[in-house]
Order: C-alpha cells, then sequence, then structure tokens
C-alpha cells in the first residue's frame, strides 16, 4: 500500500517510537545484570544505561530504516500501520492477522517452556538460579522482547535478508521465490539467538555446550515462528504473537 512521503515518515517516527519504549523497559534490568557478574562496575550505573539507551537507540533507527526501506521492495510490511496512515482498512484482515497471531504465540510459548524442561537438567546451576532471580519484569518482557526485538530482527534484519538473497540470485524485477524469504527467516532467527548469549554469558560462570545450545536453539525457535508470521501476515502479527509467547510462557511458569 503506497504512502506519500509525509506518511512514509511519520510511519517510520511511529515504529520508533514503539521500539524505543521497549528500550527504556530494559533499562532497570542493566543493574541486575551487573550485580549477577559479581564485579564492581567500571562505570557508575546511571552513565552505564545512558551509554546502552543510546547504542540501542542508534542501532533500533538504523533498523526502522533499513525495514522502511526494503520491505516494500520484498513485499513485506505493515499491514495495520499502512492502513492507520492511509485510513482505509479495506484491505486488513484482522481475524487473520489475530488468528495466526494467536496460534504462533500460544505454539511458540508450549514449544520454549517444553524446551526448557527438556535441557533444564543440563544447564549450569549458577545461570538457573541466576536466571530465575534476575529474569527481567513482565512488562520488558512485553516491550522490548514483543515490540523491540521484532522491530530489530524481522522488520530490519528479516526485510534485509530477503532482499540481498533475491538481489543475489534473482534478476531485478522477477517474483520473488519462497526460498528468499526461508533463507532470511533461518538468518535472522539463528541471529536472534546468537544475539541473547551475551546476557546468558553474564548469568553463568561456566559456559558449557549446553548452555549455548539452549540459548541459540531456544530463542532460534521463536524467531522461525514469527519469521513465517512477518512474511505472511505482517510486522503486527509477529510482535502480538511475541508477546503472546511471553505471556504463555509466563503462566506456564506457574504450572511446571
Amino acid at each position: 500500500m503506497e504512502i506519500s512521503k509525509r506518511k512514509y515518515w511519520f510511519k517510520i517516527t511511529l515504529i520508533f517510537v514503539a521500539g524505543f519504549i521497549g528500550v527504556l523497559s530494559a533499562l532497570p534490568l542493566i543493574p541486575k545484570l551487573i550485580l549477577a557478574t559479581g564485579q564492581e562496575p567500571p562505570l557508575p550505573i546511571f552513565v552505564i544505561q545512558a551509554a546502552s539507551m543510546l547504542q540501542s537507540s542508534i542501532l533500533l533507527f538504523a533498523m526502522v530504516l533499513l525495514g522502511a526501506w526494503l520491505s516494500p521492495k520484498v513485499n513485506l510490511g505493515a499491514p495495520v500501520i499502512d492502513a492507520f496512515l492511509n485510513k482505509s482498512w479495506s484491505g486488513v484482515n484482522f481475524k487473520k492477522i489475530l488468528v495466526f497471531a494467536t496460534i504462533g504465540g500460544v505454539i511458540g510459548g508450549l514449544v520454549l517452556i517444553a524446551f526448557y524442561q527438556f535441557c533444564r537438567p543440563y544447564l549450569p546451576e549458577d545461570f538457573l538460579k541466576n536466571a530465575e532471580e534476575f529474569s527481567p519484569p513482565v512488562y520488558t518482557k512485553l516491550l522490548y522482547g514483543g515490540i523491540t526485538e521484532e522491530i530489530l530482527i524481522r522488520w530490519g534484519l528479516m526485510s534485509f535478508f530477503v532482499w540481498c538473497t533475491y538481489r543475489c540470485t534473482q534478476s531485478q524485477g522477477s517474483q520473488i521465490k519462497d526460498r528468499n524469504y526461508i533463507v532470511a527467516i533461518f538468518l535472522s532467527a539463528l541471529i536472534f539467538g546468537l544475539a541473547h548469549l551475551p546476557a546468558a554469558q553474564m548469568l553463568s560462570t561456566m559456559v558449557t555446550v549446553e548452555l549455548l545450545t539452549y540459548i541459540i536453539v531456544g530463542n532460534s525457535i521463536f524467531g522461525f515462528i514469527a519469521g513465517f508470521l512477518y512474511w505472511k501476515q505482517g510486522l503486527e502479527s509477529a510482535v502480538l504473537a511475541h508477546m503472546l509467547a511471553h505471556v504463555v510462557m509466563f503462566v506456564g511458569e506457574k504450572f511446571v
């Protein structure tokens, strides 16, 4: 759906603000993670938080721009946001977006609960203890995990990978093949998993193969689901599914 230049920049601003709220929600987690290392921070906490916010904001803005530029070129997008900007809802199937997001979120949450229970006996004790003690609050999981991460990984990176593989394997102007989306889903999901390694390493003094496998594979599993939803239903569906997966895991933890 085509939008004017003014609406284009408003769209960029809207997506950035949504992601930035997630960035802000993660700031209280920084002191907890530093405390988990047991080491004295090299700088005052507020300086570390300010630097982290600046770094995250720059990366977020870059990914918002990348997604806004490339997603229309590869038939990806944010249909609800576009419909809102154009004040035309006729082309948006809300029921389908919600159904896909609900199925993806519930399945993703349940699979991650099962995967954690399977891996738990093989994970370092200090990681299990610290992960429970320093677990992000629910609002951070919903806002940063559900919104910011989807903007960074799906809107930005996945759009780039689809475009890059398309331009490298097909002639410009030809119909984009499914394989380009599948490769992009795999690559973005893998990066999503790898991006969680630094936090995991802060929570454990012993980085084992089992721990690395759990972090990378566990996060990649949902990356595949979110990538598929972004491809088929748009950014909003991936965001809703990610948020719902966290809700399912939060509730599920009370029963296992």
